[in-house]
Order: structure tokens, then C-alpha cells, then sequence
């Protein structure tokens, strides 16, 4: 299962660039998140640690980029955390990685959700606005928004000519995945996520998902406690080291 989510995850928020290097999957995306900007050790490699490590390093430091790895308890080589962990990389962003049966959950469309198949400025604006990302990012965003190939949904919601929340879906072999869930801060605490949560999972339902799958960090303590009201259960964690 873990190979199989990360190979939706990693489908459905793409990167600028993707370098194949011996069973990891190197990602270029301006700097923009973590998971674009990363070496996902998926497969099993051959080439000895030392030897990949020093071009993993040489080819982001060309990029301007910190060296990052992304891990899970499948990594490639199994030894690999340590290894990286004995040359300094420190531990960053533990992530819960959640599964959810849509066959057995109930879920419903909010009056006021908006579903757009294609990116609109107006999604665009206000999931920058709701995330306070800044304009030198938003450019970035848009390009890996664009460039999202499985079947995919944005969703918004509205009170009278404002957005207090939005969020993206995409479909993939029977899962829809959960991801930019946000909701304006002035209005959090009121239900509006779940709305697009639940908005998400009926789309996908409609367009023949069985499954949902999603992505939290260990302290959006708020966004644990909405996935958990769902019915989202945990089935693996996954991390970064990053070079300092």
C-alpha cells in the first residue's frame, strides 16, 4: 500500500522537473514544498549509498536547492534514515498518511460548494490569500496546478461574495486524494472544511472512487481532529531529512 499511495501522491502534485537516478525519483519544483523538491527513495537501487548521496547533493546544490529526502517505513535501502541521519540530516515534518472506505461513509455536497474541473484565477486567489502564500509563489503554484494529469477537482465555498474555504481532489485508480484543504482563518472552526472535505469525496464517489487517501502533519492538531470526525484512519508515516 505505501508504494501505491506514494506513486498517487507523487502523480498528483507534480514537479517541474522529474530525474530517474537508480530507483529514487529526484523532484525539482522552485523550491516550492517539500514533496516537489525531493529524493523519493521508492524502488530498490543498486548504485552503493555513498556514491548516490554525493549526486543527490551535487544535483540540488546546482539547483539552489536544499537537499531533502522523503521517507517512509518502505524506504530503499531499508538502512537508509540512519545512514542519512548519521551525516547530519535532521528530521523534519512528520506526516500521517490517512486511508478512508468511501464504500462504508456517507458523504454529502455543501449548498454553497462550487466543483470546477479547470484551475480558475478566482481558486487560485483566494487558496494564496486563505494560505498566505506570496506572489513570487503563485506563479509556481499555478504551474504544478496545470500540470495535475489524472482527473481532478477544485472546490470553494463561498458566504455571500467571500471565500472562507477551498481544496482540490484527484482521482486515481478507485482513490481520490485530499489536498490544499484550507479554510480562511476568521472562519475556521465552523464546519466550512469538512463541507469541502466531504464535497471532495462525493465528486470522486460520483466518478468511481472506492477509497480516499490524504496527507497531515503530525501537529495540524485541528486537521487531525477533522479527518478523524470523517472516519480517516492512519496507515503509515512518512518524513523528511533535510541537509543543514
Amino acid at each position: 500500500m505505501i508504494a501505491a499511495i506514494e506513486e498517487l501522491s507523487l502523480n498528483a502534485w507534480p514537479s517541474y522537473q522529474t530525474l530517474l537516478y537508480d530507483g529514487w525519483i529526484i523532484r525539482f519544483a522552485n523550491g516550492y514544498t517539500k514533496r516537489a523538491n525531493s529524493v523519493i527513495p521508492l524502488y530498490p537501487s543498486s548504485i552503493v549509498l555513498d556514491e548516490k548521496l554525493a549526486f543527490c547533493e551535487n544535483i540540488y546544490q546546482r539547483q539552489k536547492l536544499d537537499v531533502v529526502f522523503k521517507l517512509t517505513p518502505a524506504v530503499c535501502p531499508g538502512n537508509l534514515d540512519d545512514y542519512l541521519s548519521a551525516r547530519g540530516y535532521r528530521k523534519d515534518s512528520p506526516t500521517s498518511v490517512q486511508v478512508l472506505d468511501l464504500e462504508t461513509t456517507k458523504v454529502e455536497l455543501a449548498h454553497e460548494a462550487d466543483l470546477l474541473e479547470n484551475l480558475s484565477d478566482e481558486w487560485l486567489d483566494a487558496f494564496c490569500q486563505m494560505s498566505a502564500v506570496g506572489e513570487p509563489r503563485r506563479e509556481t503554484i499555478r504551474h504544478i496546478l496545470l500540470n495535475i494529469v489524472p482527473q481532478h477537482c477544485f472546490v470553494s465555498l463561498k458566504l455571500g461574495d467571500n471565500f472562507v474555504a477551498c481544496g482540490l481532489g484527484v482521482l486515481q485508480m478507485g482513490y481520490v486524494g485530499l489536498f490544499d484543504i484550507v479554510t480562511d482563518e476568521p472562519f475556521r472552526s465552523r464546519g466550512y472544511g469538512r463541507q469541502v472535505v466531504e464535497s471532495i469525496l462525493l465528486w470522486g464517489k460520483q466518478n468511481g472512487a472506492r477509497r480516499s487517501y490524504l496527507q497531515v502533519m503530525l501537529n495540524n492538531s485541528a486537521a487531525l481532529h477533522l479527518y478523524s470526525q470523517v472516519g480517516y484512519v492512519e496507515k503509515y508515516q512518512y518524513w523528511y531529512r533535510i541537509k543543514p
